[in-house]
């Protein structure tokens, strides 16, 4: 931004209703003060004339004033009350759809209080300002769009993969990284028995794709013998060591709804797939408060870094729900969340008693949603689908949960007044789930519910209608797309992979698409999401149907994608009267961008920085 402001003073009762008070409207609109003006046009044809020459009298006469004062990037906003503003043009991107752009922007306090052209902002102020307002300028081709949200997460999840990097090409690098970590940290070398927890590796992305096992860690002195759990990058699968193994006995057979992988001789060879997992992680020993304050810290940071100033975390167990309202409660909750409170079906039904959590902490924390994960994942063949794998005929994937506990508990929940987001990604799964919100109509109102279905990625022709006819929502994740457009033909055959990330045919059908990342499965940049949606296409700007896009007709246009990491995810947590847009009486959450993603060439929006981002009218990274 530029390195110079505007100060002035100037006076009028009815702008200090602005400055020292509540938006006044009467007041505001008395003087000419409109809420959420977008161009100079909404001024009266004379008035340029008036302003001009009472400007100028008033200037020399020693009353207004205008400092040429140096505001530097790390200089402090010395009033609670500044505008922001572009010169060369209408710069800021509201999402507002009565004016989807302007030039400027007021802040007082924690909202925004005005909007419009830079003329507009001035002029008013002056006439009516008894204070100074400090007006910040954009750079040439920086724009400003709102506060973005990301609608599906794994926020404290994140913060523990940072621990050890998983990114590999084979088990024996993994390991390595393993090693690796041991080593930095002489209090977990010197302790064998504290467990390792990572997340993060892809055996699909391995030079030799194949599953590991359990023995790949006894191979090395120094990673031999620990308790070792590494999550895969979808989360669907959990590689675990000996030490592990040995705690979990006796392993029964079978997991209804997961698989137990074997070796030859019919032992469990360390992998454990969707809800066997649950049979590592009921041994798992539980975090301290100061683990997880050390991920949120992790995760906060880089989230802010990149323009996120609110997450929807996918599945908050008891522990992290309560250190979020903890949090939250305390004044200390750093960003916006939005939370799924996880559904055990072997736990007693608590829609009708737990009580729902709504803005707790300045607006910091809701959790009014439950999330339940229907099927598993397509990378490991969990999904489940309608038809057998294409490459894998014996089996149609897998449901977590049965049809009959769908439409016993999801009735239930929405009749106490929860909102339902299920996991479901294969066309079986995404089709029971709208079965059971069809059979809910009977007891509540599903549309005013808002119900979701979080990943919905492979939808058959025959229930692409539903989602518009319920008001369900679609929580999708673009970058998933560009991850298995390698592999999606294969597994799922020509004809069934064209409803893959069906993105287009789904807004075609009347649903709302938020959009989301899936952190840490993903990157968490939601311009790298904004960047796959409208693409189709990977960093390298290629993809199995060449260099136009996979499928592109599935392609979301920018403004579709803007809307659905802003106001979209506002509306999928029912905080669009708050947040989600640039609009006078709205919490003053916003981003400054280095370069405008709605005009630059596509892969430059890979390259676009983010120069502020602002929550409650403060910066919390970069600095106006």
């Amino acid at each position: 931004m530029s390195s110079d402001t505007t100060s002035f003073k100037a006076k009028s009762a009815p702008e200090r209703s602005l400055v020292n008070g509540a938006y006044d409207g009467a007041a505001a609109e008395k003087a000419g003060i409109r809420n959420s003006q977008s161009s100079a046009s909404h001024v009266p044809p004379c008035r340029p004339v008036k302003i001009v020459l009472a400007a100028l009298s008033l200037a020399l006469s020693g009353f207004l004033f205008y400092d040429a004062v140096t505001w530097r990037s790390n200089d402090v906003i010395v009033s609670d009350s500044y505008a922001l503003c572009s010169r060369k043009g209408a710069q800021i991107y509201t999402v507002d759809p009565r004016h989807p752009r302007t030039e400027c922007l007021v802040v007082r306090g924690e909202k925004f209080v005005s909007t419009g052209s830079i003329g507009h902002i001035l002029s008013h102020w002056q006439e009516a300002s008894t204070g100074r307002l400090q007006v910040r300028y954009l750079e040439p081709g920086q724009i400003v769009v709102p506060g973005m949200s990301d609608s599906h997460t794994h926020v404290l999840e994140y913060g523990e993969k940072k621990q050890i990097p998983l990114d590999t090409s084979s088990i024996e690098e993994t390991v390595s990284r393993v090693r690796e970590y041991i080593l930095s940290d002489p209090e977990i070398f010197h302790n064998k028995s504290r467990w390792i927890e990572g997340w993060g590796w892809d055996h699909t992305k391995w030079i030799l794709e194949q599953w590991p096992t359990s023995q790949a860690f006894e191979a090395d002195p120094v990673v031999a013998g620990r308790p070792i759990m590494l999550r895969s990058k979808d989360g669907h699968a959990y590689w675990v060591s000996d030490a592990i193994l040995q705690a979990m006995e006796p392993i029964p057979d079978e997991v209804e709804g997961g698989v137990i992988m074997r070796n030859s001789s019919g032992k469990p060879s360390g992998v454990f797939l969707d809800i066997a997992g649950d049979l590592v992680t009921a041994i798992q020993p539980p975090p301290t408060s100061s683990t997880l304050r050390k991920r949120l810290d992790v995760t906060v940071k880089d989230a802010h870094s990149v323009g996120l100033t609110s997450v929807h975390d996918a599945m908050l167990n008891p522990l992290p729900l309560e250190f979020f309202r903890r949090e939250a409660l305390a004044g200390t909750l750093p960003i916006r969340v939005y939370g799924m409170k996880y559904f055990d079906e072997t736990a007693p039904y608590w829609g009708d008693s737990f009580e729902k959590i709504i803005r707790a902490g300045n607006n910091r924390l809701t959790v009014r949603s439950v999330k339940i994960i229907g099927d598993g994942a397509l990378r490991s063949g969990g999904a489940a689908l309608y038809e057998p794998y294409a490459d894998n005929p014996e089996t149609r994937g897998f449901m977590r949960v049965s049809p009959e506990v769908l439409n016993e508990f999801i009735p239930k929940f929405m009749a106490d007044g929860w909102q339902v987001n299920v996991h479901a990604i294969g066309d079986r799964a995404n089709g029971l789930v709208l079965d059971a919100f069809e059979a809910a109509l009977a007891s509540a109102n599903v549309t005013a519910l808002r119900p979701r279905l979080e990943h919905a990625q492979i939808l058959a022709q025959k229930d692409m209608a539903r989602f518009g006819d319920l008001g369900v929502i679609a929580s999708v994740q673009p970058t998933h797309a560009i991850s298995d457009m390698w592999f999606g033909e294969a597994r799922l055959g020509p004809e069934r992979v064209k409803g893959l990330y069906a993105f287009r045919s789904i807004i075609e059908h009347g649903a709302r698409i938020t959009l989301g990342s899936d952190f840490p499965v993903e990157d968490m940049n939601p311009l790298a999401g904004f960047y796959a949606a409208i693409t189709r296409l990977s960093r390298e700007g290629t993809s199995p149907h060449g260099p136009g896009g996979w499928f592109p007709e599935q392609r979301m246009t920018r403004e579709e994608a803007l809307k659905g990491m802003t106001l979209d995810p506002a509306y999928a947590s029912f905080s669009e009267d708050i947040l989600g847009s640039i609009t006078p009486g709205k919490l003053a959450d916003f981003v400054v961008l280095s370069k405008d993603i709605m005009k630059v060439p596509p892969q430059e929006l890979l390259t676009t920085r983010v120069v502020a981002t602002v929550m409650d009218g403060k910066p919390v990274f970069g600095a106006l």
